[in-house]
């Protein structure tokens, strides 16, 4: 589980190891992860902490060795970690900003997709999951041009798994939700109230999400999902219901 520390990540880490999957817990910020560990265990779950930046191409490899020698195989790779900026306006933006937003969001996805399925493959079986975004399907101006990019790039790493790993067993599904209420909000250039948070898709709502998914049988496999809260604010925004979202 990537991202683990907080948001959709969390929510689904706990929601997991209920269902009795030992969880491996990965972020940048260890003390949020051991927090959430700690949740797991009061829970009688068990869970592993791997802290480590994901955004380094060495990170994810050494993680899911790590993985693989404390419990022998991977079976699931729940790739949640993504995080946005405020200075998203193509006028803001500059190579370094671009940079980051690529390697949190994109790059980071595909080495741990990478090192999921080095280990898959030889089980001949293994589910990996991905947080994309909305924006990875519709591009718009809230979500900020690299962050819409770089989502719309998981979008199409997951399919092209699907194309290449399907004989081995192996499936994976894309998940693309609107706005969630999750610390990443923090980073909008407008503030969110509290009112709009409760309007949204809730990391609980995910993490219900990733656990069906999770439970379908080996010979199925979830493509994609497409989730909005019945309120959506750009929906709103459109009919001139909403206030502007930018």
């Amino acid at each position: 589980m990537t991202g683990a520390g907080s948001g959709i990540g969390a929510a689904a880490a706990l929601a997991l190891a209920r269902e009795g999957c030992v969880v491996a817990l990965t972020g940048r910020r260890r003390e949020p992860l051991e927090t959430v560990a700690a949740e797991i265990s009061k829970a009688g779950g068990q869970a592993l902490v791997a802290d480590g930046d994901l955004a380094a191409q060495e990170t994810a490899g050494r993680i899911a060795a790590a993985v693989v020698k404390e419990f022998g195989r991977l079976d699931i790779l729940v790739n949640n970690a993504g995080g946005n900026i405020t200075a998203r306006q193509w006028a803001r933006l500059t190579p370094e900003r671009i940079k980051y937003m690529i390697d949190m969001n994109l790059n980071g996805a595909f080495y741990c997709a990478v090192a999921a399925l080095n280990v898959m493959r030889p089980q001949k079986d293994g589910l990996l999951i991905h947080t994309a975004s909305w924006a990875g399907r519709f591009v718009g101006l809230v979500s900020g041009s690299s962050y819409s990019a770089a989502k719309h790039g998981v979008v199409a790493m997951s399919y092209s798994i699907n194309m290449e790993e399907f004989q081995n067993g192996i499936r994976s599904t894309v998940l693309c939700p609107a706005e969630v209420a999750t610390p990443i909000l923090n980073q909008r250039p407008k503030p969110v109230t509290a009112e709009e948070r409760a309007q949204m898709i809730q990391p609980q709502d995910m993490a219900n999400l990733i656990v069906y998914v999770a439970k379908q049988p080996a010979t199925i496999c979830v493509n994609e999902v497409i989730i909005s809260p019945t309120w959506n604010r750009g929906y709103a925004h459109a009919a001139g219901i909403g206030p502007s979202r930018t």
